[in-house]
């Protein structure tokens, strides 16, 4: 597949992506009168099926990355060179913000928004570490073992995460750029991202870790 299509691709996933997250999260927001037990049902459903409907659709052209997170983890394994992984995370940015204002303009909210949803302090913090180390330990067990059962097994990852965790397990960069800029149900203030975006990393970079040496090979005796 050629680099253009490749970087498309990661673009194209990561706009449906956040078309869904903050759609959705509109969505249940106006449908459930206040109850927002019923709108985070709302939003977590259709993102985890959003998810594996992406994965199985754009993971032939690209690896259906949708997440620098994700990015870092395969170049650290490798399995991208540093140019073109720098150009995936820049595809997965532009591609966000498109996502968040094509949710916008679908519910006839203002295009250019700025999330005023503080999401702060330090179980925050460290529920995005958590979140994200699940997510990443999902992607690399299930594509040694079962790699045919990735797109269904990340979908399923985050809708529990949705609710396990106190952050609702955003475990992406960037989702987490683009939707401080909605003023919505699924928005996160500007201030709040550099927390998000470092415990982030900090997961990623374990889950490598953690789950390098779980699935490392022994020799044999």
């Amino acid at each position: 597949m050629t680099p253009a299509r490749r970087l498309a691709a990661e673009g194209l996933g990561t706009a449906l992506l956040l078309a869904i997250v903050v759609g959705s999260g509109i969505m249940g927001a106006r449908l459930a009168s206040g109850n927002m037990a019923i709108a985070l049902l709302a939003n977590t459903i259709a993102t985890g099926a959003g998810l594996v409907v992406l994965i199985h659709m754009l993971g032939p052209i690209s690896g259906a990355h949708f997440n620098p997170a994700v990015t870092l983890v395969v170049l650290l394994q490798r399995g991208i060179a540093a140019r073109m992984a720098g150009l995936y995370v820049a595809a997965q940015l532009a591609g966000g913000v498109v996502g968040v204002w094509t949710a916008h303009a679908m519910f006839a909210e203002p295009l250019l928004q700025v999330s005023t949803r503080l999401r702060d302090g330090p179980a925050q913090g460290f529920s995005e570490a958590v979140a994200t180390f699940g997510l990443i330990g999902t992607i690399l067990t299930t594509q040694r073992a079962r790699p045919e059962a990735t797109p269904m097994a990340v979908g399923l990852y985050i809708t529990a995460a949705y609710w396990f965790t106190a952050s609702t397990s955003f475990a992406n960069p960037a989702v987490t750029v683009a939707r401080s800029l909605s003023d919505s149900f699924a928005g996160i203030a500007p201030a709040s991202v550099p927390l998000f975006i470092a415990c982030q990393i900090a997961g990623a970079v374990a889950a490598v870790v953690a789950f390098g040496w779980l699935l490392e090979e022994s020799p044999q005796q």
